[in-house]
């Protein structure tokens, strides 16, 4: 699995719409445990929430994410499903290059960002918090 986000990172690297952000925040997301620090996971989640709901290109959710780090906090409890989402960043990387996989990296977030789904209001009350979205 982690030789396949490397070579899929490498892809999103010169990508329209800096769209790595959409993939690191997938993977972070999906492969969380419970070693995972938890402004990672919270951070992830803001970055699908934000892409998917309110179309965020990756350049405006690093912005967020810089935003989002200028103060310490306690960040929201996250739920950690055991059904992480049906594909990963292996299926991404079985799409051929260009659009289409473009469109598989959006597929991967969504999957992701559903199966995360009980954490919706955590994440939308976080950024309420920051007047954002």
């Amino acid at each position: 699995m982690r030789a396949a986000f490397d070579e899929v990172y490498v892809y999103t690297m010169g990508r329209p719409g800096f769209i790595l952000q959409h993939m690191v925040d997938a993977f972070a997301v999906q492969t969380a445990n419970q070693d995972t620090k938890l402004v990672g996971i919270v951070f992830g989640l803001v970055g699908l929430y934000l892409h998917l709901e309110k179309q965020f290109s990756g350049r405006q959710v690093q912005e967020v994410h810089m935003k989002l780090g200028r103060r310490k906090r306690a960040w929201p409890k996250i739920n950690l499903p055991k059904d992480r989402g049906s594909m990963t960043v292996i299926d991404v990387l079985a799409v051929p290059a260009g659009p289409e996989r473009d469109k598989a990296i959006d597929d991967w977030c969504r999957s992701v960002w559903t199966s995360f789904g009980g954490n919706r209001q955590s994440i939308i009350a976080l950024l309420r918090e920051y007047q954002i979205a």
